[in-house]
């Protein structure tokens, strides 16, 4: 099954292998895996920029999180970087939908960037719990956000967002009848999928959109 599972020339080298032993689990996993042959995780390989997707996406929908990408990326020019973004007008980051809570976490991460925090060859020395620890010291990177950037920048095959609402929505929807889950509900069916629990993070989200999110 693993040279059909996806079309995706771009698709992690481990993504395959994934899904054959998600596949091995149970027939909803398999369901789920072969109705989205089209596209698999892929990696923008721009720490930056995803940590600033995931801020703007902090707590609000999807659609709405890339309008206000969209905005900024408007305002601010297509190579969007620490240097441009951290000297911008702040008037004009709020013109573009950003709450000035959001404004301050971009600015302290714009700070850690250009002292050399997001540089990729560091990020990929550490472990998965030691990117969380490095990123959590600047302000208003938690641990939602810390996953949002091994997920989609790093693209590590075992990461499990246990506190994301969609990831808990999809897995009441598609695994517990619609019946809601608690945190450690969540965690405990993130077991049943290890070591690919960013690929069927993946999926399940994509059960809730069909439209592919890239952080």
């Amino acid at each position: 099954m693993a040279k059909s599972v996806t079309n995706d020339p771009f698709a992690p080298s481990y993504w395959n292998q994934a899904c054959d032993h998600l596949v091995a689990v149970s027939d909803q996993w398999c369901q789920l895996i072969m109705k989205f042959p089209d596209r698999a995780l892929r990696s923008r390989g721009k720490p930056f920029e995803t940590l600033v997707r995931s801020v703007i996406g902090q707590q609000i929908s999807v659609k709405a999180a890339e309008t206000v990408w969209r905005k900024l990326v408007d305002a601010l020019g297509d190579e969007l970087n620490a240097m441009v973004l951290g000297q911008a007008d702040p008037n004009l980051l709020r013109q573009a939908g950003l709450s000035r809570q959001k404004i301050t976490y971009l600015a302290a991460l714009c700070d850690f960037d250009q002292q050399g925090g997001l540089d990729l060859s560091l990020l990929n020395r550490l472990s998965d719990e030691q990117v969380v620890q490095h990123l959590i010291q600047v302000k208003g990177i938690g641990q939602w956000t810390a996953h949002m950037l091994m997920i989609f920048s790093l693209m590590r095959p075992n990461i499990w967002p246990v506190d994301d609402a969609g990831l808990r929505k999809a897995i009441c929807i598609v695994f517990n009848h619609g019946q809601p889950i608690n945190r450690k509900q969540a965690a405990d069916f993130g077991s049943t999928v290890t070591p690919w629990r960013t690929v069927a993070c993946w999926y399940l989200w994509r059960s809730l959109d069909p439209n592919v999110v890239d952080y």
